[in-house]
Formats: C-alpha cells, sequence, structure tokens
C-alpha cells in the first residue's frame, strides 16, 4: 500500500516511528505537511495537490491509506485536506467528523454525557452573571478551569480557592476567551491513565504521575509514566469513549475518582513515545496492522454522531 502521514513534521517521535513500521511491513510511507496541499473540489476527479518542491509542478497525492497526525493549531485546514482524500475514497485511520469532534472539548463532553460516559462535573456558561452558579455546580472550590482550545496541558489552571475561581473565571472571560469549569478530583492524586485504543481494543495503558507541585500529569508538563493494568470496567469505558467520538485510533485519558473512573479527554492524535517507551509496546506497527485491516474494506465510516 502507499500510505500518507499527515503532519507538519516528519522529525517528530510519532510521525518517524509510522513511518519506520509502514516500511517494515512492506509498504511505502510519505509524510505529507497539510499546509503545503492545495485541493481540486470537483466532483469528477477530487484531488489534493502537494507542492512541496518548490519550482516542480505540484504532486497529485494518491494514496491507499492516510494517517492524519494533525496539530490542533491546524485542525481547521488539516481536516479540509483529510476531508478531500475521504471525498476520493481514501482509507483514513481516523476521519475528518471524528478529529473535529474531539478537538471541540465542549461538544466532546456534551456527546459522552449524551451516551452516559462518566466525566468529572463539568459546567459552560458565556455570562458573567453566572460566575457564582458555575463554580456552585461542580462542588465549589477547588475546581479546574480549561480553556476549550487546550492541548498538552496548556491553558489547564487549578483555583484551589473560590476567590482564585472567581477571579481566574473573569479574567478568561476578560479575555473572551471559551473555557470550561470542571470539578477537581483531589483522590486521584495527581494521576491519570492513558489508554491506547485502536478499533475496539486498548492495546496499551500507561500511568502518569504529576511532576512534584504540579497537578497536570501530562508528560510535556513533567510528568512521569509507568505500565498499569487496567481494570475490565476501565478497559470497557475507553473502548466506549473511543466509539463515540468515531475514532478508531485514540488516546483515551481516565482518572480514578472514589465513584469509579472517568474519562477527561479523547485524543485524536495520541503521541506514541511515552506509550511506547513506558509499555514496551509496537504501537506504531499495531496501527499499521488496523490500516492493513480496514483498508481492505473500503473507505471507513465514522462510527459516531453528532
Amino acid at each position: 500500500m502507499k500510505i500518507g502521514v499527515l503532519s507538519r513534521n516528519g522529525k517528530l517521535y510519532s510521525t518517524k516511528r509510522l513511518v519506520e513500521a509502514a516500511r517494515e511491513r512492506g509498504h511505502e510511507a510519505k509524510v505529507v505537511d497539510v499546509l503545503k496541499c492545495y485541493m481540486n473540489i470537483t466532483a469528477n476527479n477530487p484531488a489534493v495537490f502537494y507542492t512541496s518542491r518548490g519550482t516542480e509542478a505540484p504532486e497529485e497525492l494518491v494514496f491507499d491509506a492516510v494517517i492524519p497526525r494533525i496539530g490542533a493549531s491546524v485542525t481547521a485546514y488539516g481536516c479540509a485536506v483529510l476531508r478531500q482524500f475521504e471525498v476520493a475514497g481514501t482509507y483514513s485511520v481516523s476521519e475528518s467528523i471524528a478529529i473535529t469532534r474531539s478537538r471541540d472539548k465542549l461538544r466532546a463532553h456534551q456527546l459522552l454525557a449524551r451516551k452516559g460516559i462518566g466525566q468529572p462535573v463539568t459546567s459552560y456558561a458565556h455570562s458573567a452573571d453566572a460566575t457564582d452558579d458555575l463554580i456552585r455546580s461542580v462542588g465549589g472550590a477547588p475546581v479546574v478551569v480549561k480553556i476549550l482550545a487546550s492541548t498538552q496541558g496548556n491553558g489547564v489552571v487549578l483555583a484551589e480557592t473560590r476567590k482564585a475561581a472567581e477571579s481566574l473565571i473573569n479574567a478568561f472571560r476578560g479575555l473572551e476567551a471559551d473555557f470550561l469549569v470542571q470539578e477537581f478530583i483531589k483522590e486521584a492524586g495527581g494521576s491519570d491513565i492513558r489508554c491506547f485504543v485502536i478499533g475496539e481494543k486498548v492495546v496499551a495503558a500507561m500511568q502518569r504521575n504529576a511532576a512534584p507541585g504540579e497537578f497536570r500529569s501530562n508528560l510535556h508538563r513533567g510528568g512521569k509514566a509507568e505500565i498499569i493494568k487496567l481494570r475490565p470496567d476501565e478497559r470497557r469505558l475507553a473502548i466506549k469513549a473511543a466509539k463515540v467520538m468515531g475514532l478508531d485510533v485514540a488516546g483515551v485519558d481516565l482518572i480514578r475518582s472514589s465513584h469509579g473512573p472517568l474519562v477527561l479527554e479523547v485524543n485524536s492524535s495520541p503521541g506514541l513515545e511515552g506509550i511506547e517507551t513506558a509499555t514496551g509496546k509496537d504501537i506504531a506497527g499495531a496501527i499499521i496492522e488496523h490500516i492493513e485491516k480496514g483498508a481492505l474494506k473500503g473507505p471507513n465510516k465514522t462510527r459516531g454522531k453528532g
């Protein structure tokens, strides 16, 4: 097969591993920067062209399958390019609608809630008059305030007192930032669990522990990872959350609370370095194997709705 990896940086660990895994299994693999693509939107010959080679003529990209590794900052254009591949009948390991659905944190929380998936209590409002109600509805301080566009722990802040929460909420409103107010799960102790889901199976899991003095467990924030054995209910929850988002490959972040596992987030482009290092598993190879099975069935259809 000819496989395209849609990534702006071919030197990133995840991108390199996917290319290596594809070639090891006998496939052609090419890294494509989505911002260097343009589209020919026609009914008879939908096409994507690549302009990376300077003065040479643009290259029409034809792949049997694509792996989207689209950064949050280029979600809109990246998904437009991915959608054009889908229009042309190319198999994608995750479809554009599923990626945009998961990237919209508010929409994702609403879809997960509709399917009865446990999450920390979360509130959202536009009016400045609702500040007290927002804090009260999630059980009072401490609370977590998240900007909707946050990634890798950026834009996620813990307000330990009611006064701090009020100040933070009002500051975000002053910046006209869209944000959520969320229950703080104290008993998690600064740890969460990343479940790597491929198809309808959790292929690997790791526990991420926050650095001293930090409540965010993201590895980019100095968190440490270790292998962990999932409980059956956690495994089922991760698979269901990925399915609700319509993602065939997803990083589902869980947290253990006093009333059971809760979903924090469903990531459509989960990094491979942390999970492969912590578990010793060939996650990139598992993704390519999944593509081999899926591409034989033709273009995929997003499973989730909304």
